[in-house]
């Protein structure tokens, strides 16, 4: 009489266990190294944005320039005043920052120093950010972006 089988037997499940075991010792490392890189793609879109803003804000305030609000120079972009040094969003969070549509959140963490500079980073690594410049000091204020510390090594 023959016997028809139900189930797995020990063998199979141990040697699904195993090659389950040695997939996710190859595949884990490779998954957990994509924190970093989402980082900074995350950094690479803000910068992005940055740029489009100021160069937006720029031609925005070539057609119709700046008018004075409350003590600042600004300009309107979707119905939001953007305080503007010149031609340019200032640095500043009612500048650049609300011209390039960006707050922070659990990734982004921005810093206004007050003194003509901006830094947008990943929160907790300050290695991994980037700089906006605008300083009134300047004879033609144009802003400065810097992004040299925008690598993956220091986006861990």
């Amino acid at each position: 009489m023959s016997r028809s089988q139900n189930g797995f037997t020990l063998i199979e499940l141990i040697m699904t266990i195993v090659l389950l075991g040695i997939l996710s010792a190859f595949a884990l490392p490779r998954f957990a190294s994509f924190g970093g890189a989402a980082k900074l793609a995350a950094l690479q879109g803000a910068l992005g944005a940055f740029k489009s803003a100021a160069a937006t804000a720029h031609l925005q305030a070539q057609v119709t320039p700046p008018v004075e609000v409350g003590g600042k120079r600004v300009i309107y972009l979707e119905g939001e005043a953007i305080e503007m040094l010149g031609l340019y969003p200032a640095a500043t969070m009612d500048g650049i920052v609300k011209a390039a549509q960006l707050e922070e959140n659990d990734i982004i963490a921005i810093s206004d120093s007050k003194d003509g500079n901006i830094n947008v980073a990943i929160w907790g690594n300050w290695d991994c950010k980037f700089n906006y410049t605008l300083r009134a000091s300047w004879s033609v204020p144009t802003p400065s972006i810097t992004s040299d510390s925008l690598l993956a090594a220091n986006c861990k």
